[in-house]
């Protein structure tokens, strides 16, 4: 178990670098595209993989050890490939420009639109140069402070905080549904009762439905920078719905039902927010961003199954659990709704022109030029 639960750690970390690589090949106007593609791919892969190993044990009795066998045959050939893609020649995060290591490096889209909104980076630091340009600050250039320094000019920007704080917190919460669904639906229906027990096809149309609905969120055209909060509150709060219904019906399929539409809304989101990260930053730290937000997504988790689910916590049975998250969903949906509440609002603000001075305003000012000319 405990040599499985390293190669999972492994498989974690390499799909955060496949993430941030993917950057690297494209232009930043087609990060949304891109990451809408790759994510629907994995999905997709998902879903066969699944449909064919249930076709195996449904219909031709393959046993499980065969499968591992396919498995390892795909993941191999899935390495072979790797082999053709190309590679960096050097780390981007460790050998940029001097002016990088003093605060954020600019955006990709302010690249393209010729500014650079970080201020920060304009400044050097004194006694940290060579003659050769590099920079030499000694504990200050230490790997963890430069990594350090770079969330925290990082944090300031509101995109890059909303979408974090989605990932952060919304995957947590997903995660736990995953992890625990399959407990609700065999109270709900029981598997050792019945013989037909589809929850193998259903986690096959929900991984299916997340495909669509990713590749669906590569075309999605709509001002980010207004409507993101209030795009995530509303998909947020339609998932507390679904919480709410599987946690509450006695039928089985609309279980099934809502399951399958909760996984395919937050798959449709996801995409969607690794393109608003990965435009809020340069390419060479997309991946830091990303691992930052999946560690403290994953430690939000732990803490939340040991305080929910957990016997040295509350040890709630899987009702009670749902209700928890239908009430932690909920929770989000409201702030992100007020979130997009303050940031309409202070659009408008923005957009209103300003006040023009009344005409007879106007009179009553150029009233002593005009005497003095009279005169």
């Amino acid at each position: 178990m405990q040599l499985m639960e390293f190669f999972y750690g492994v498989t974690m970390a390499a799909r955060i670098a496949y993430s941030s690589y993917i950057f690297s090949l494209v232009a930043p106007s087609r990060y949304q595209r891109m990451a809408s593609y790759s994510r629907s791919s994995v999905l997709l892969g998902v879903f066969t993989s699944s449909v064919l190993g249930q076709l195996c044990i449904t219909l031709s009795s393959v046993s499980f050890l065969t499968l591992n066998y396919v498995s390892l045959g795909f993941v191999t050939f899935g390495l072979l490939l790797t082999l053709f893609l190309e590679r960096p020649k050097r780390s981007l995060f460790f050998n940029r420009a001097e002016a990088a290591f003093n605060g954020a490096a600019p955006a990709e889209l302010d690249k393209m639109a010729g500014g650079d909104k970080t201020d920060s980076g304009d400044k050097t630091d004194s006694g940290d140069k060579t003659d050769g340009g590099k920079v030499t600050g000694g504990w200050r250039q230490a790997v963890l402070c430069r990594m350090l320094r770079e969330v925290c000019a990082l944090a300031k920007q509101s995109r890059l905080q909303l979408w974090s704080f989605w990932w952060i917190f919304n995957s947590a919460g997903y995660y736990l549904v995953l992890y625990y669904v399959q407990i609700l639906w065999d109270d709900i229906y029981p598997a050792r009762d019945n013989r037909r027990v589809y929850n193998g096809g259903v986690d096959a149309a929900s991984t299916l439905l997340g495909a669509i609905a990713s590749f669906a969120a590569g075309y999605l055209k709509i001002r980010w920078a207004l409507w993101s909060a209030l795009v995530i509150g509303v998909v947020t709060a339609i998932q507390a719905g679904l919480l709410l219904l599987m946690n509450t019906t006695a039928n089985i399929w609309l279980c099934y039902t809502a399951y399958v539409l909760f996984r395919g809304s937050y798959q449709f989101l996801v995409p969607i927010a690794i393109f608003q990260i990965a435009t809020s930053l340069s390419k060479e730290l997309c991946a830091l961003v990303f691992g930052v937000n999946t560690f403290f997504g994953t430690v939000l988790k732990t803490i939340i199954t040991i305080i929910v689910a957990d016997k040295r916590g509350l040890g709630l049975s899987v009702h009670p659990q749902f209700y928890v998250y239908f009430g932690y969903f909920s929770l989000l949906a409201l702030v992100y709704l007020l979130m997009a509440v303050v940031v309409v609002i202070r659009h408008n603000r923005r957009a209103q022109p300003p006040e023009l001075i009344p005409i007879e305003g106007q009179v009553q000012e150029k009233s002593p030029e005009a005497a003095t000319v009279q005169t």
